[in-house]
């Protein structure tokens, strides 16, 4: 058995390896696919607004729709997956997400394009706080900040590739009689279907039935699992609604995602307005993804190796305030993108030792409700801020300007942080 501080024996380690190499390569290609698919809108923008006639505030609340679905639908979501298991309820949020997304690119007017973003949401409910819920029944808490690091890389992937692919899809502009503004939705749309069948073959409905387990190391791992202080019964599901702990964590992340998905839906605007083409707004949108990728990899890897502390979660929220300002503030096109970049990268290393938390404190279906509330309050954030960045620019007419408001929500996320949390990371993470 194994507490914090002790090593994992050698049985143990090569376990642990043979689930990442299993399990993990599945679960960062559904989020890639599914960040994509969040994500597209941002590039399909750029055509869209001027094709549908849409104000930037009739598309800021369009794009925003998405989260008021994933708000309503997302700790239902989570309590039906951890009744019916992952592999069937991940199977449904790909495929359904898959054919709103497809939809989407052939939307002709305001009300349909408010209606599918909001169904996307409804749609892909569920898959974040389910996949942090499905690693608590693979790995031990020692491990999973990394776990939770290494499937965020996804994300970071995704904009990357969802940056270079999505100016290129603009330029299909006319080809099978669709705009390019279709074919980013249409071309990001069917890889989620694609891959459902994958999913129902390869996803394993738990540890005990892993085909590339041995028997020993399903018994050291349900043995390791077993051995960890657990949270007392929680009582009914709903109680995880009102739980005191869950509504606090809600309540200071909901800066990260507001942080998050500020930059990732503005970014290419900002480009835009640097004077770059499509094709080169892409490639250069692939820049601060790459750097998300990098942190999301060192600061869990910092943390499990030297022990996890609530500066793990407030350091890159302070470096994140920190750059979104000086994007605003410094002069220079190059120097306000380092800086786009520092913050990006910052604001979503903060996650994964944050997300250890709520694994720690929460247990079995509570768990599974806690963490879809703190995920679906938390992601109000991402409303917010596709409301709120398109307000600040129509009021000030600057594509920085919003930055500065992002740095605010971050800032003060950071200080709820260090102030809830300096008490529950020595235990939890």
């Amino acid at each position: 058995m194994t507490d914090h501080g002790q090593e994992i024996s050698a049985l143990g380690e090569h376990t642990l390896s043979k689930i990442s190499r299993n399990l993990m390569p599945l679960l960062c290609a559904m989020y890639l696919i599914a960040y994509i698919d969040r994500q597209n809108v941002s590039y399909a923008k750029l055509e869209m607004v001027d094709a549908l006639h849409l104000s930037e505030a009739v598309y800021g609340l369009g794009a925003s729709l998405f989260f008021l679905g994933y708000f309503l639908f997302e700790a239902p979501a989570n309590v039906i997956l951890s009744r019916v298991g992952a592999r069937l309820w991940f199977a449904r949020i790909m495929g359904s997400w898959g054919l709103v997304t497809l939809a989407l690119g052939f939307t002709q007017n305001v009300v349909m394009f408010y209606a599918l973003r909001f169904l996307l949401g409804v749609a892909e409910a569920g898959f974040f706080p389910g996949v942090l819920y499905v690693l608590t029944l693979w790995f031990p808490q020692t491990r999973r900040a990394q776990m939770v690091g290494l499937f965020m890389i996804a994300s970071a992937i995704a904009n990357a590739v969802g940056a270079f692919v999505g100016g290129a899809l603009l330029g299909l502009d006319g080809l099978a009689g669709l705009a390019g503004w279709q074919w980013v939705f249409v071309a990001t749309g069917i890889p989620a279907m694609l891959l459902v069948p994958l999913i129902l073959i390869k996803l394993p409905v738990g540890p005990q039935a892993a085909p590339f387990l041995r028997v020993e190391e399903k018994e050291w791992l349900a043995a390791e699992l077993a051995s960890e202080p657990t949270p007392p019964p929680e009582g009914p599901i709903w109680r995880a609604f009102i739980d005191r702990r869950v509504l606090i964590l809600a309540a200071v992340y909901f800066g990260m995602p507001l942080g998050t998905y500020g930059l990732s839906y503005w970014l290419p605007t900002i480009v835009k307005g640097f004077g770059a083409s499509n094709f080169e707004n892409g490639a250069i949108n692939v820049i601060p993804w790459l750097c998300v990728a990098i942190a999301l990899w060192a600061v869990p890897r910092h943390a499990a190796r030297h022990g996890a502390s609530v500066w793990h979660i407030v350091g890159p929220l302070l470096v994140a305030s920190a750059g979104l300002l000086g994007s605003v503030l410094v002069p220079g096109a190059a120097a306000k993108f380092v800086c786009l970049c520092i913050a990006a990268a910052a604001v979503m290393s903060a996650q994964p030792v944050f997300w250890s938390v709520p694994q720690r404190l929460l247990s079995g279906s509570h768990a599974a409700a806690g963490l879809a509330v703190i995920n679906s309050i938390g992601n109000l954030g991402g409303f917010v801020a596709q409301n709120a960045v398109p307000a600040i620019h129509d009021a000030t007419g600057s594509n920085l300007a919003p930055m500065a408001g992002l740095a605010a929500m971050v800032l003060l996320s950071a200080a709820g942080c260090f102030l809830a949390l300096r008490q529950h990371i020595p235990r939890a993470a």
